[in-house]
């Protein structure tokens, strides 16, 4: 491995300039490691790939997705009826490398599941199949010095999320720490759709991502990337035009899952169709 590539988050760097130089932002899709098995989860993975993620948030299946609303959550249950352990995602992730040697792939998950494995070992696992990021939802700042520090010995980037009317010292931390990016939350809340939800970034006077972008950007963090609520084109467009550098949609993305579990065609061919559309949203 070269010099270049033992720096934490170095396939973030490459996408956001590979982006930037084709006047493009990154549009990010969610969906949970195994569901609804292994199998169909790895085509599903792949066709986010093939219709042109720039990126993956990738979830691994747990018993109290506490920070989830009920999409997610049943996400995790399904994977987790379907066998789905931490090992498998291991599988599939290492899959995912082999296929795609160049997108970044994050994780999103808890706690809970790192310290299982052993924190040290956790982060040597993700590195070897080739993980660029991890994200613990649960994970306070102020004690995440034991996981930054085994994931940068491991050159996997921590991410940390930069929430709604945070205190100028969370933005501060969060910008020193995040690698590969920072996780802006558009609201606060669990994660999900609300239909009332069209104008969360509505970009007719300072909104709060905003706010909490611009001060990012004064503490040199690593690309801002909007979440929660991100279900249309038209709030990728509103995402972005708040400052973001892209946009990660995941309830909207698992719910085309679950409306197709007794047709896997059909579901591979509706996840397609919305990611072309949620990508050529990040055309400037």
């Amino acid at each position: 491995m070269t010099q270049d590539k033992q720096r934490a988050g170095y396939r973030y760097q490459q996408a956001f300039a590979d982006l930037a130089a084709k006047n493009e932002q990154a549009f990010i899709p969610f969906v949970m490691i195994g569901d609804p098995n292994a199998e169909q989860s790895l085509n599903v993975i792949k066709s986010l790939i093939d219709s042109g993620a720039d990126a993956l948030e990738l979830g691994i299946p747990f018993s109290d997705p506490s920070a989830d609303g009920i999409t997610i959550q049943m996400a995790a249950l399904r994977a987790l009826e379907a066998g789905i352990n931490t090992n498998i995602c291991i599988d599939i992730l290492a899959k995912v490398r082999e296929y795609a040697p160049n997108i970044p792939i994050g994780l999103l998950l808890y706690g809970n599941l790192v310290f299982a494995r052993g924190i040290d070992t956790f982060y040597h696992d993700m590195a070897q199949v080739g993980v660029d990021s991890v994200l613990i939802a649960d994970l306070p700042i102020r004690e995440s010095l034991p996981f930054r520090d085994a994931a940068l010995k491991h050159s996997v980037a921590p991410i940390f999320i930069a929430p709604p009317n945070a205190s100028d010292k969370t933005l501060h931390d969060v910008s020193t720490y995040s690698q590969g990016y920072t996780y802006v939350l558009s609201r606060a809340g669990v994660t999900g759709v609300d239909s009332n939800d069209e104008k969360v970034m509505n970009t007719t006077e300072t909104s709060p991502a905003q706010a909490l972008i611009s001060t990012l950007n004064k503490y040199n963090a690593a690309p801002p990337v909007l979440g929660f609520g991100i279900s249309t084109p038209q709030q990728v467009k509103d995402a972005l035009a708040a400052g973001a550098s892209g946009a990660i949609s995941g309830s909207a993305v698992v719910k085309i899952i679950e409306g197709n579990l007794n047709d896997h065609t059909k579901m591979l061919t509706e996840l397609s169709s919305f990611v072309i559309s949620m990508k050529a949203a990040t055309v400037k």
